[in-house]
Order: C-alpha cells, then sequence, then structure tokens
C-alpha cells in the first residue's frame, strides 16, 4: 500500500520546489518524490503548509530535562561545569525506571513539537540506585527506547561505556555507580537491547565511549572490536573536548590533546561523532574535518555550561562535517541551536553572516542542510532529506505565522531560524509517515505531560 501527499512548495535536496508529490510504503519510507507536477492527483490531500525534512538531534541525555532550569544559581566561588556535574550526579541518583519513562517521553513530545524528528541517545543511567544490576541489565535503556517508540519519534541509542573518573584510569566516584561497566558489560548491553527489540527503520543501535576520562586505550579497543564484531559500521558517538581542564589532563596523562590523541590511535571516520569538540587548535580542526567524522554541536547547553565556542567558520571552510543537539535540554529547538551557532561566531568575530559561503550566501539554509546530513550520518539512519529510499520524516510549516506570511520560499529558512516572534511556525510533524504533531499538538500530548509532572513530583520532592 502506498500513502501520497502533494505540497505546493517543498524542500528538496538542492532548495525548494513546486507541487511535489510525496509517496511512502507501509514501512514508513520515500518511495517516489516527485516535483513539477502541473496539477495535485486526484484524491491525494494536500499539505497546508510548506514541507521541509525533519530535522535530527544527535546528542541527548533525555532524564537531564527533568532538571532543566534547577542549577542557575552560583553553587561555589567558581560555578562551572564541574560544580554543574556534582548536582547533576545528584540528580541521576534518585531517578526510578518510571521516572526515566516518563521524563523521556514528555521530552521526545517536546522534540517532535518543536521540529526533530529523530534522536542519538546518549544513555549512561544503567543500573539500579546503588549500583546493583538490574535482572534485565539494559531495563533503563529498554524504557527509553520504549518511550521513543510511543511517541513516535526515530531512535539511536547508545548505551554508554562509562569506567573510570578522569584520565590515568582512576578509581570511579560513589556517585558514579549508575554508570559504570566494562566493555563485556556493555557489548552485553547491546546484545540484550537488539534480542529484545531488533533494529528497523525507527531503530539503530551503537556505542557511546563517555569521554577519553571515563575509558582506557585498551577498553576502548575491546569496545569497538566487539562492536565491529556484533554490528559493523554501527555508530560511536563520545564526548570530547568540551572543557579546557579536560583538554589539560590529557595533556598531563596522554601527552596529546584529546582530538589528537582520538584521531592519531583510531580509525575514526564517518561512522563517528565527536560531540561537542569545542577546545581544538587548527591542526585538530583540519584533521577533524577531513576524517569525515561528524562534529557534534550543542550550542545552547554548551553556552549554558559555558563551555566555550567551537571553531566554526575555519572547520566549515575546512569541508568538515556537523550536526546539532539539546544534550542537557536546557532548550529544545533546533532553530535556537542553528541561530546560537551564527551567533556565537559574530560576537567572536564582530562580523554578520559569518557562516555564508561563497556557494550559499544564505546562512540559514547552508546550516540547515549541513544540520540535516551531519545529523543523519550520526544517526545511521536513512533520514535528514525527501529523497527516495529515506524515512518519511518531515515537518508542515505554517504558511500564514507571521514570520513567513506575504514572503518568497527563498526568505523562508531564514525566517524559521533567525526570527523568534510568538509560536513555533513548525504546524504538523510526520514521522515514518504517520502524522505525531497535528496543529502544534502532539497525539498523546495530554497524558504523557500528566505522567512528565508525577515522575517531577516524586524526583523534585526534598530537593
Amino acid at each position: 500500500m502506498t500513502n501520497a501527499l502533494f505540497a505546493d512548495h517543498a524542500y528538496l535536496p538542492g532548495g525548494w520546489r513546486r507541487n511535489v508529490l510525496l509517496e511512502w510504503d507501509a514501512t514508513g519510507t520515500l518511495r517516489g518524490v516527485t516535483p513539477d507536477l502541473a496539477n495535485a492527483p486526484s484524491g491525494v490531500a494536500r499539505a497546508p503548509g510548506p514541507i521541509v525534512p525533519g530535522m535530527p538531534n544527535l546528542h541527548s541525555h533525555a532524564f537531564q530535562r527533568a532538571m532543566a532550569g534547577l542549577t542557575e544559581y552560583r553553587a561555589n566561588p567558581t560555578d562551572s561545569f564541574w560544580s554543574w556535574r556534582d548536582l547533576m550526579y545528584r540528580f541521576a541518583a534518585r531517578l526510578t525506571p518510571d521516572d526515566l519513562a516518563a521524563v523521556a517521553s514528555w521530552l521526545y513530545v517536546e522534540m517532535l513539537k518543536a521540529g526533530y524528528t529523530s534522536v542519538c541517545e546518549f544513555h549512561y543511567v544503567h543500573h539500579a540506585q546503588d549500583g546493583q544490576r538490574y535482572a534485565s541489565p539494559a531495563e533503563l535503556a529498554q524504557r527509553v527506547v520504549d518511550a521513543a517508540s510511543a511517541t513516535g519519534i526515530g531512535m539511536t541509542m547508545l548505551p554508554v561505556l562509562y569506567q573510570y573518573s578522569g584520565f590515568g584510569a582512576q578509581t570511579p566516584r560513589d556517585d558514579q555507580r549508575r554508570f559504570i561497566n566494562t566493555p563485556e558489560q556493555l557489548l552485553g548491553i547491546v546484545e540484550a537491547l537488539r534480542a529484545w527489540r531488533p533494529e528497523h527503520g525507527a531503530l539503530r543501535y551503537g556505542v557511546a565511549p563517555h569521554s577519553l576520562r571515563a575509558v582506557s586505550h585498551d577498553s576502548l579497543r575491546a569496545l569497538l572490536e566487539g562492536l565491529d564484531h556484533a554490528l559493523p559500521g554501527a555508530p560511536v558517538h563520545i564526548h570530547i573536548a568540551e572543557q579546557t581542564a579536560e583538554v589539560e589532563a590529557c595533556l598531563a596523562t596522554e601527552g596529546a590533546r584529546p582530538v589528537q590523541w582520538l584521531l592519531d590511535r583510531f580509525d575514526v571516520n564517518a561512522r563517528w561523532c565527536l560531540v561537542h569538540a569545542t577546545h581544538i587548535d587548527a591542526r585538530e580542526t583540519a584533521a577533524l574535518a577531513q576524517s569525515g567524522a561528524i562534529a557534534g554541536l550543542c550550542l545552547t547547553t554548551e553556552a549554558n555550561l559555558g563551555d566555550g565556542i567551537f571553531p566554526t567558520r575555519e572547520y566549515l571552510d575546512a569541508g568538515g562535517a556537523f550536526g546539532i543537539g539539546s544534550d542537557s535540554h536546557i532548550g529544545v529547538d533546533w532553530r535556537a541551536e542553528l541561530r546560537l551557532l551564527e551567533y556565537g561566531q559574530r560576537l567572536a568575530q564582530r562580523e554578520r553572516n559569518v557562516l555564508a559561503s561563497a556557494g550559499n550566501a544564505q546562512v540559514a539554509d547552508r546550516l540547515f542542510d549541513a544540520a540535516l546530513a551531519g545529523g543523519a550520518r550520526a544517526t545511521g539512519r536513512a533520514v535528514g532529506a525527501l529523497r527516495q529510499g529515506a524515512r518519511a520524516d518531515w515537518l508542515v510549516l505554517d504558511a500564514q505565522h507571521p514570520n513567513l506570511a506575504q514572503q518568497t520560499p527563498q526568505s523562508w529558512l531564514s525566517s524559521v531560524v533567525f526570527c523568534e516572534h510568538g509560536e513555533t511556525p513548525v504546524r504538523d510533524v510526520y514521522v515514518g509517515g504517520e502524522q505525531v504533531v497535528a496543529q502544534r499538538r502532539h497525539r498523546d500530548e495530554t497524558r504523557l505531560y500528566a505522567g512528565y509532572r508525577k515522575a517531577l513530583n516524586h524526583l523534585l520532592a526534598g530537593a
């Protein structure tokens, strides 16, 4: 059975096209994308506004959504990422499986309403509150996968290997007890997930060594070898060079900067996503761009944590690929991530439209295209474009929104990304050809919000 939708305007690879027919099958895969038709086919529904591909979110810690706004006070005289991390650990210690399921479900509703149609979940809370393993070692990961399935968002589940508290294989802290596994145990979680729910069009598995400070050379090698035996070519994501203290510690213990250390010792290629990579020098910038790996940029979180500013212009000039994520979920909006990406460069360079290119003077269009392509590669799934063989994931924009009304298609993305007036211009959202958001409401919004409020009541009691 083939389903179809006609759009007066749709954003295809190469730009806006008129009179586009989208056709997809029962698996949620696009089987036809036909532009420039003379008329809408008889009996085919017409989209109520312009259509653009859904955005992949390449970095998420779902549970942190519940603590958004709770750390905006000075915890000590030198408040930083590290003091924020201590607060986050105390919050993570309170989570129950039901809490995690409810928080993740509501977060994915918010992602879908914002126009994220895929998420890479960097999942590192694995064990019970006392650090003991659940009867099913994949219990908490299963809850998150279930939340994605129930809400309709596509998922790349990335169980995280976390072994040590710092460079030099330092003993884990007590407040990290819920995270700790060996490579073999972590691969066991992946296998348990695969046996429970095999990969399909909406679901992919990979792994995430948490960071170079949390794994060793040997354990990272063992993890990758085990992954390649079970899932050749599966995605690999890692936090790296987010903080200057991390760079300094890596230099002190390993004799190299983090990104260069990784590139020199492992085959870092297009399956890899290096999350943040904020503090890279000129040599690392060029080498990372040439590797084919994705730089996973999480601008609202990086700004919130005071991380620093990624050398975006130099990286893009070198041919580097990137995608965006909402990470700690202090904000959940791909438009804000792209806006802040450009604005950070404007502030650093004291120029405007810094990230335009010789081939594309429209900053929003260039960043949108790049984030779609890089995000899709980071998911390891066929997403991020309206083309035959890709997932039928798209957003319907509100053509009557004040920021879009009376404008031409050439300026639509600029208005979507850089204008912040009123409600979101994302009207409807389709994932795998199924409408999950209609007129800015998720199909199960009321029930899932009630579950989120119940989880918050437990998590914040006595906090």
